[in-house]
């Protein structure tokens, strides 16, 4: 009796929807990732394997009734429903309250035509899903049960249903080795997922990375082509950033180590201002990074708009990316070099902070200690905010990141792209090789001197006389609180029209 009540109860905990759209909205699992999926129970859902009513050990478990999914790629204890009929989902009676769609799928696992077609005939939907997207047509299939998937077929079933890991009923049956299911299913034209491997594929189902996701859950625009490049998807209802590596690359061994850097990195760094790492597809094609998304826009696009800012929120913004590069320089054992910083690198957030995005997407060859280089695979430099050291392909440590910060400063209080109209690359080609600089043209009272003097010193030609970004930090809250001062009595012995002129 007391395993009867545990399984009731491990089965109410995942009573399904009945479609797959409704069941990614609610779900209220953590990511679907196949190293979480084990991590969170040992059953596999309505296909997971083992487990059983009893589940494996002190860990909350799946209501394991049949096997698992052929692609899930968690290896669990058990099989599923013993072939004997001795295991606990076979010797106990389904009880009667519980949800119609575990009940049909119950009956398709003990192959119980009758039930299966009174539940039917009564209503319940025969492409039902459990939590991880199973149907009654997968869990017939993996345990070999001809007589329903036959049932299943007179009552037109997806035969070509995918669950969470992309398998499908025939892949199910093939894997199990049900090939008088198999082939009565391709009979009719099903179709099992084909196997794409990636460069980093895993040989051991353990050692998939626990950032791993299901590319099945990005959803991306309607008629939307997804090949390479940068694209908004959505993932369990919120919008990410997502960054495609092109399939023709796996062949190229630098765009791979460079999409393993830029993984590696993205992993690594946690900050408020940075831009926050969902997780990433390796084992399947194509590979993607997956990002948090803001449609806030870029910094570049938020200046284009509003042109120079407010002293007070110059230093605000510049704050935030200090913090953010400050930490990124700070990180252990290593520093990690931004070496792409521009305003289109920093977004905004929906509370209007800047968060740094990009970094890793870079290649670096390490030179000595604290000098890397850039990969001689890197295209010419035409941006504004290259460093010099860098622009000549020179070694170069953490400063090239201070002198991109300065003219982004720059850029904020002046209200204008250094050395506007040129292109780009003329006006890094005056910046880094003719040693010229942007000038300052807004009145010393729209900003600080104490700003201005950092700004020249964050963009001098010699790296060791940049300040670290810890530096910059202390200098910027302390401008900052002088500026705030000097505002206040400014606006108290304001004249009051003026005031009012102003609002």
């Amino acid at each position: 009796m007391e395993a009867a009540a545990k399984l009731k109860r491990s089965i109410s905990r995942q009573l399904s929807s009945g479609a797959a759209r409704v069941w990614r909205q609610l779900s209220l699992e953590p990511v679907y990732t196949p190293r979480r999926a084990g991590a969170v129970g040992g059953g596999g859902g309505g296909g997971g394997g083992g487990g059983g009513a009893g589940g494996g050990g002190a860990r909350p478990t799946r209501f394991g009734l049949a096997r698992q999914s052929s692609l899930d790629p968690t290896p669990r204890e058990g099989g599923g429903a013993a072939e004997d009929g001795s295991g606990a989902a076979a010797m106990l009676a389904v009880p009667e309250n519980l949800d119609a769609t575990m009940r049909l799928l119950f009956a398709a696992c003990q192959g119980d035509v009758a039930g299966v077609e009174e539940l039917l005939r009564d209503g319940v939907d025969v492409d039902s899903i459990d939590l991880d997207g199973r149907t009654a047509m997968h869990i017939a299939a993996c345990e070999g049960q001809g007589e329903v998937v036959r049932l299943l077929l007179s009552w037109k079933a997806n035969m070509n249903a995918r669950d969470r890991w992309g398998s499908t009923p025939a892949a199910d049956a093939k894997h199990y080795g049900h090939f008088e299911v198999y082939n009565l299913l391709r009979a009719r034209g099903a179709k099992t997922p084909k196997q794409k491997k990636t460069p980093m594929t895993v040989s051991n189902p353990k050692e998939v990375p626990e950032y791993e996701l299901n590319p099945l859950e990005l959803e991306f625009r309607r008629g939307e082509e997804v090949t390479k490049g940068h694209y908004v998807a959505r993932w369990y209802g919120s919008k990410v950033f997502v960054k495609i590596l092109d399939k023709d690359s796996f062949s190229d061994a630098n765009s791979i180590n460079e999409f393993k850097h830029e993984l590696t990195l993205l992993e690594k760094a946690r900050h408020p201002n940075l831009v926050q790492f969902v997780g990433a597809v390796t084992q399947n094609v194509p590979m993607m990074i997956v990002s948090e998304y803001h449609q806030k826009g870029d910094l570049a696009s938020y200046l284009e708009t509003k042109g120079r800012l407010q002293p007070y929120k110059a230093i605000r913004f510049s704050l935030d990316i200090a913090r953010g590069l400050n930490y990124l320089h700070e990180c252990k054992p290593e520093p990690i070099i931004h070496g792409n910083l521009s305003t289109k690198s920093i977004v905004r957030d929906d509370e209007g902070k800047l968060k740094v995005a990009g970094f890793g997407s870079r290649s670096l060859i390490k030179v000595s200690e604290d000098n890397p280089q850039m990969d001689q695979t890197t295209s010419k430099f035409n941006s504004v905010y290259t460093a010099p050291e860098m622009y000549r392909n020179g070694t170069f440590d953490r400063s090239v990141d201070v002198f991109a910060f300065g003219l982004i400063l720059y850029e904020m209080i002046e209200g204008t792209h250094a050395f506007h109209p040129k292109p780009p690359e003329e006006a890094a080609k005056m910046i880094c090789l003719e040693g010229m600089r942007p000038p300052f043209k807004n009145k010393p009272k729209y900003y600080p001197d104490d700003l201005r003097e950092l700004i020249q010193e964050c963009w001098d030609p010699t790296p060791s006389v940049r300040p670290t970004f810890e530096e910059i930090i202390v200098r910027l809250n302390k401008i900052s609180t002088s500026f705030t001062k000097q505002t206040r009595w400014r606006d108290t012995f304001k004249l009051p029209w003026k005031q009012a002129s102003e609002r």
